[in-house]
């Protein structure tokens, strides 16, 4: 007990013996402890003591000084290949060069298990250089070299960056050459390389391999070539020919031949090589006597000549009728001449034309009574319709000289027609437009009304290839009497009486908006392809004419048809003097291709 807790204790007896109560003067024992100690329950919870921390030794309240926890020793504390570190109230660990920590923490307090393990320094690549292995060792590594590659600037093993020294590739330097070889290639000289040899001019293989390798040890492995030298003797000699020669007779000398003077070669050629066999070789010398100039043909080039031999070529605009077109040089001196024909070129298909809009003829140029076989394409196209596009093909054989095909052609078609002789490939074209036809009157079924806006029908093919342009409706009054023309269909200027009978165009309606079947109002008020259906007056009766138009560049033709007749009901005229009848006539007059139709309308009154 020390001087300043002795009062307390003192002060603390003299309240128990006076009947005071200690608990109400209990001495408080946490406010003695030392910064370094925690204040805890006694074990038997008769009251409060004071304990060093962690990493601290002492009473508790005046003394609490650091323990030192690596004094014990790193191996024992931290573990193996480890630097113990001491800090105030603790410590930490770390690992040797070499190792790391199990947790990859530069430090470490090994209560959970951390430890330090070796680093496999081989797992950088390259890290002993080039042509050398990595060894890894516990905390460390060495190096060794590979398969042909030797140390250098040290021994092995060894460490790159301790002993400075490397691996070199082995050299086996130049290779070796045996006798009568010849080094072919080789891949270079360091380990591994390969050279390959052949045997020299003048000598053959025999037997053996001709490769040689640079081996892990620095020398070239030997060769089992064996080459063996070939004499094939003096060269034969030709009749009329001397030689040129270098007196050689081993394998691979040449011979050259040459005629005499007044003799010329003839042949495949005129050396001769000393081969492996030992045989001289080569295509025979012959020599002619010189025939002179090579003869000349009619309207023909020669195109090759050795003096022996020469080839003749019909000149241009001529070709080959009949005869050999080689000329030789006999032995003799003298040619035996070709005899080539050379006639002049005619195109195969002349003067050809097209009559009536659809047959074609032609004149048949050919220099025998052959029979020609032709073949006969044609293709259309339309202006007006850029997806019409017609091909068709036929074939014709004949001998005669002037032909005729007659085509099935469309009107108011742009037509391509060739002809071509199969013989020869020749192809003659010719092109012509087909005109424009009057157009087909189109099918309606004729009716009498009397509502005011009847519902007409038109029926059509949409896949015809008649070339429609567009229709009109026109509206023609029953009153009095009037003409209409069918030909005329711009608009309503040639309707003679129109301003005073109320003719007029109600619609127009390209092909393109008209489908199979078309229903069409008269009278309901509409504007159609830019002409206005006005209504129909009443208590009047009118002719409705369907006209059908076709146009083609300049050319317009037109027809028409009657479709119905509407009678005005919307009220009756009371005419106690009169018994009025109206009788109707109507009278279509249809005139040749291009005329126009007319009809001509009456209304007569009778009392």
């Amino acid at each position: 007990m020390d001087e300043r807790s002795a009062p307390v204790l003192i002060l603390s007896l003299l309240w128990v013996v006076a009947g005071i109560p200690a608990a109400a003067n209990v001495w408080d024992v946490c406010a003695s402890c030392h910064a370094d100690a925690t204040c805890d329950d006694k074990s038997d919870n008769s009251g409060k003591v004071c304990n060093c921390k962690y990493g601290f030794v002492g009473n508790g309240r005046t003394l609490c000084q650091d323990k030192d926890e690596c004094q014990i020793g790193a191996t024992k504390i931290c573990g193996q290949h480890t630097t113990c570190h001491n800090t105030h109230g603790s410590y930490y660990c770390t690992c040797l060069h070499g190792y790391m920590a199990s947790n990859n923490m530069p430090v470490f307090i090994p209560n959970d298990g951390t430890h330090c393990q070796d680093i496999d320094e081989c797992s950088v690549s390259g890290l002993c250089g080039h042509g050398a292995q990595c060894r890894n060792l516990n905390g460390s590594f060495d190096c060794s070299c590979q398969l042909g590659y030797r140390v250098q600037d040290g021994k092995e093993p060894f460490h790159p960056l301790k002993d400075k020294a490397s691996c070199k590739v082995v050299d086996c330097g130049p290779p070796v050459l045996q006798e009568y070889t010849v080094l072919l290639s080789t891949t270079g000289t360091t380990y591994r390389s390969m050279a390959t040899f052949d045997c020299d001019e003048g000598s053959v293989k025999r037997s053996g391999n001709n490769v040689s390798l640079c081996g892990a040890d620095g020398l070239w492995t030997e060769t089992t070539l064996v080459c063996e030298v070939v004499h094939c003797g003096p060269p034969p000699p030709f009749p009329h020919s001397h030689m040129l020669w270098n007196t050689s007779w081993r394998m691979g000398s040449t011979v050259l031949y040459q005629c005499n003077s007044g003799y010329f070669h003839t042949g495949d050629g005129n050396v001769s090589t000393c081969t492996a066999a030992g045989r001289w070789e080569g295509a025979p010398v012959i020599c002619q006597a010189k025939c002179g100039p090579v003869p000349l043909l009619a309207h023909s080039d020669v195109v090759w000549n050795n003096r022996s031999v020469a080839i003749h070529r019909c000149a241009s605009g001529y070709h080959s009728w009949r005869g050999r077109n080689i000329s030789l040089c006999s032995n003799s001196g003298v040619w035996q001449t070709a005899t080539l024909q050379c006639i002049e070129i005619k195109p195969p298909i002349d003067h050809l034309n097209v009559s009536d809009e659809k047959c074609v003829q032609w004149r048949a140029e050919k220099y025998e009574e052959d029979t020609e076989i032709y073949k006969v394409f044609y293709m259309g196209s339309r202006d007006f319709d850029v997806n019409f596009l017609e091909k068709r093909m036929r074939f014709l054989s004949s001998r005669a000289e002037w032909l005729k095909v007659c085509l099935s052609l469309l009107p108011a078609t742009n037509y391509s027609i060739s002809i071509t002789a199969m013989s020869t490939g020749f192809t003659a074209t010719v092109t012509t437009n087909t005109s424009l036809p009057v157009p087909p009157v189109p099918d309606v079924h004729y009716r009498e009304y009397e509502s005011p806006a009847p519902i007409l029908r038109l029926h059509r093919s949409p896949s015809t290839l008649d070339p429609i342009s567009f229709y009109q409706v026109v509206v023609l009054p029953t009153d009095g009497m009037m003409t209409f023309d069918c030909s005329s269909p711009a608009n309503g200027d040639a309707l003679s009486e129109q301003h005073s009978l109320k003719t007029h165009i109600a619609a127009q309606m390209h092909v393109s908006h008209v489908g199979a079947d078309m229903n069409f109002t008269v009278g309901d008020g509409l504007y159609r392809g830019g002409f206005f259906n006005a209504p129909l007056e009443k208590g009047r009766n009118y002719y409705v004419v369907l006209r059908v138009v076709s146009r083609w560049k300049k050319d317009l033709k037109s027809s028409c048809v009657l479709w119905a007749k509407v009678t005005g009901t919307s009220y009756v005229v009371k005419v106690s003097s009169l018994c009025a009848a109206a009788t109707v006539g109507l009278i279509a007059l249809a005139a040749s291709l291009g005329h126009a139709y007319t009809w001509f309308f009456r209304k007569k009154i009778r009392t």
